[in-house]
Order: C-alpha cells, then sequence, then structure tokens
C-alpha cells in the first residue's frame, strides 16, 4: 500500500520542551524522519513551549542534542510556537468573525459545578455551550472583569472519520465531543488549536504520533475543516510498555535519550532497536540506516504494544559495538575514562578497543576493562584464594625477572611464559590465571600476552613483585 498522496511528503516533530526527550518520543521522530526521507520529502522540528510554566531552555537543549546524537536531521526548524502567537491571534479572531468559535465566560468554578451536576444525573462531563452562539438563542450578560477563554464552535452532528496509516478507519461521533477551549485567559492557544494551524501552515502531510493522541484527532480534524484547510494524513502508533507492562511516558518509567549515550550505546544502535519497536521488516532485526530509509514506506506499523527489552538493546548495541572503527571507539572510551578521572590518549586506547570490544555491550564496559591500564586493580578475595599460592611464587618472580630484560611485545610475551612453564613443570593455565589475577585483577582476560602487551612493561613487573 502506499500512503503518500500527490503532494510534496512533508513530516514533523513537535516535542514539548518540558523534559528530556524520553524513547517514545525519539521512536516518533525516528518514524517521521524516515518517512520523509524515504520519500524525498523535508522533516520540521517544532518546539511546542506553549506550556510557559514548565517549558524550559535546559529541555530544548536536551532535545536538539538527543536528535544530534541519533543523526536525525531536520530541514526545517526549530520552529518554536510561542514566536507565533500573531499567526494564531489572526487565526482564532477569523473563527470567531466566521461563526465558528466564541468567546465563554464561565468561570473555572462554574464549570466544575456543571460537570458535577451532569455526573450526579450519571451524564458525560462536557461543556454545556452556555455561551455557545445559536440562531434564536439569547446569551448571558457579559460579566464585568471576566476574561474570557475563546471555545471552538464543535460540529453537534455527524461522524469524524479517517483513514489511520496503523490502525485503519477510526469514527467519532461529534456528540462525543464538546466544544473545545483554543485560547486561554493569558492569550496562549491550547494544544489541540496551536497543532492545527502549525500543521497546516507548514503543509504537514503525514503526522505520526502515539495513539494517546487519536482522542484528540476528531477535534483537530473539524478545526482543519472549519479553517478551510487541507487535512495531513494521520499514524497512531501503539505505546512502548516498560518491564512492568505499564507505558513509558515522560513521567512514569521513560529514560532520557542522552542517558543512553552517557550509558555507552551507540546512535546507530539506538536507531536500529528503536525502528523495530512498532515497525518491521521481515525478519531483519539488524540493519543500517540507509536500509531503514530505504524500506520504511509507511507500511508494516504494528497496531499492538510493543516492549521495551534492555536485554535485546545490550544483543544489538554490541553489535555494533563489534563493528565499530577503533579510532571511535576509543574516543568514546576516553570520554568514559575522564569520568572516572583517568586521562588516556585515543592513540593508547585504540589497539586496546580492539582487543576487548567483542567482550563487550556498551563502552561503559569496555571503560571497565580498559581502567586496569591507568589504574590500581585489586581482585577479588575469592579469585585470589584460588588462584594465588606459595606453590605459585616462585614462577611468577621468574616471569617478572625475565620480563624486566625483554623487548616489550607479544612475542616477546609469550616466549617468556613458555620458559617459565617449562622451567616449573606448569601447564599454562597454572601461570597465565595467576598473572590475569595480579595484573589484570581478574581471572578471565582474553590471551594474556596480548593483553600484558598493552601494559607498560614497569606496571606488569610491579604487579607480579606485589604477591
Amino acid at each position: 500500500m502506499n500512503n503518500t498522496n500527490t503532494k510534496a511528503v512533508r513530516t514533523r516533530i513537535a516535542p514539548s520542551p518540558t523534559g528530556f526527550l524520553h524513547l517514545g518520543t525519539a521512536r516518533t521522530a525516528l518514524y517521521s524522519w524516515a518517512y520523509a526521507r524515504h520519500y524525498g520529502g523535508k522533516f520540521v522540528l517544532r518546539i511546542e513551549d506553549t506550556d510557559v510554566a514548565r517549558s524550559t531552555q535546559d529541555s530544548v537543549d536536551q532535545i536538539l542534542a538527543a536528535m544530534h546524537w541519533l543523526g536525525l536531521d531536520y530541514d526545517e526548524g526549530p520552529i518554536y510556537q510561542m514566536q507565533r502567537l500573531e499567526r494564531y491571534q489572526a487565526v482564532i479572531d477569523q473563527l470567531i468573525a466566521e461563526g465558528k468559535a466564541y468567546r465563554c465566560y464561565c468561570s473555572p468554578e462554574e464549570l466544575d459545578a456543571m460537570k458535577a451536576a451532569q455526573e450526579a444525573r450519571g451524564e458525560k462531563r462536557r461543556y454545556d455551550g452556555t455561551w455557545r452562539p445559536e440562531p434564536g438563542k439569547v446569551l448571558p450578560p457579559v460579566p464585568e472583569g471576566v476574561t474570557p477563554v475563546v471555545r471552538f464552535k464543535n460540529p453537534i452532528d455527524g461522524d469524524v472519520v479517517w483513514d489511520d496509516l496503523v490502525k485503519g478507519t477510526i469514527s467519532i461521533n461529534n456528540r462525543e465531543i464538546d466544544d473545545l477551549i483554543i485560547q486561554r485567559t493569558d492569550g496562549v492557544p491550547t494544544y489541540n488549536f496551536a497543532v492545527v494551524v502549525d500543521d497546516w501552515d507548514m503543509q504537514i502531510s503525514h503526522v505520526f504520533r502515539g495513539d494517546e493522541h487519536v482522542n484528540n484527532t476528531p477535534w483537530q480534524i473539524n478545526i482543519f475543516n472549519a479553517l478551510g484547510a487541507p487535512l495531513p494524513k494521520f499514524g497512531h502508533m501503539a505505546v512502548i510498555l516498560g518491564d512492568d507492562g505499564q507505558k513509558l511516558s515522560k513521567r512514569r518509567g521513560a529514560v532520557s535519550v542522552t542517558a543512553y549515550e552517557e550509558g555507552g550505546y551507540l546512535p546507530e544502535a539506538m536507531l536500529n532497536y528503536l525502528s523495530r519497536l512498532g515497525w518491521s521488516h521481515g525478519d531483519d532485526e539488524l540493519f543500517s540506516r540507509e536500509q531503514l530509509v530505504s524500506w520504511f514506506d509507511g507500511t508494516h506499523l504494528n497496531k499492538s504494544p510493543a516492549q521495551w527489552d534492555p536485554a535485546k538493546l545490550e544483543w544489538v548495541n554490541s553489535h555494533y559495538i563489534k563493528q565499530a572503527d577503533d579510532a571511535r571507539l576509543a574516543q568514546l572510551v576516553a570520554v568514559q575514562l575522564a569520568k572516572r578521572g583517568i586521562t588516556a590518549s585515543v592513540e593508547r586506547l585504540q589497539p586496546m578497543c580492539a582487543l576487548f570490544k567483542d567482550r563487550c555491550s556498551t563502552t561503559v564496559a569496555l571503560a571497565d576493562w580498559l581502567a586496569m591500564y591507568f589504574s590500581q586493580v585489586e581482585a577479588s578475595a575469592e579469585e585470589r584464594a584460588a588462584h594465588l599460592n606459595d606453590s605459585i611464587r616462585p614462577a611468577l618472580r621468574s616471569l617478572a625477572d625475565k620480563f624486566a630484560t625483554l623487548e616489550w611485545n607479544k612475542a616477546a610475551i609469550q616466549a617468556a611464559i613458555k620458559e617459565t612453564i617449562g622451567a616449573h613443570g606448569l601447564k599454562m593455565p597454572q601461570l597465565a590465571i595467576p598473572v590475569r589475577v595480579l595484573v589484570c585483577g581478574r581471572a578471565q582476560t582474553p590471551s594474556v600476552d596480548a593483553v600484558l602487551e598493552l601494559f607498560e612493561k614497569e606496571i606488569v613487573i610491579e604487579r607480579l613483585q606485589s604477591f
């Protein structure tokens, strides 16, 4: 099925800067971006900052940083709603003049009483149309000193029907929704109105968003129609569930995208994993950004909720860690080590990353390994007891003496270890494991000669002589 139409594809992401960019919004941004890129269209970033009390510049900065890290480049924006108040006012004035919106002077107390009475009668809580103008209707006298809100005059009859890109045909009767407030008393427009004017002005053709917005869509469609504006196509995606089976959200359980960056995940892994939370291309689990763009045509979006799986994300990330360029990994690990007060050059870290990356699922895990090259290590009491005893002490001292005169490279280290094994009648594990415990602080590592080669020789000798 081809979900495009004859006009150019223009998608958008419109986060609210009241906190971090959480995973659900990141997935929406990814799908919107991939769809636009697939069809050669445009991707717009809009900042919905009309919640003045809760919006912050720090949140804006974090959103932009997260978008940049994921590689979701936008063609237009960021566009800020609070810089468009004059435009919203002009459209509200137009709707009032055309009899499609009206001023409502009901106080919060009156609205509460109205809805309490409806509830007592077993009716649905909704605005009762006190200030809605109708032919022949006499409105109450305008109270003095009261600043009104503006309400949209929603159609009373008929159904709002749209063909959702994810859910199929959705129909909601107009009697299920009331006259929406589109401008608050402070003159700031509400979400459902501002989003329509923005999507109209920005010629948005396709809107991908979470299915919590399904109930907003009938109001928005009616406002589009009242303005004579073309309707975008809507795709409402199923939620992402956390480990507890509850919806991930900014207010409950969601972790910021940038927290995963700090946690040692690679952006290509996060992009790959996020894209599979609600969309599929056959059985493909691992694919490139280019493949995603090639495949993402708006079909195969799942109707069922997706389950966030940290273990699956780690598996995906470990794949990309293994594939990553060693110099790039070294730069990322240098940042992780710097957080621990360890300064290490990218040049020195690069061969270390090459040796250890197959064992790691994040750059934090890689830094955990490589810290032993720059700071003191201490094996657990259990490992020391299991592998260090008086019988191995002479061999360790002999090996340290051999190392002292050695040209420090893997072949020479391997030869010295074999010599020592032969001289003391040992098998390789009987010497190699105690060496690992003393030098590396753990009994299991890659090949011991390859590991030791990357240490400064003096550190190896000092640690061997410490027992």
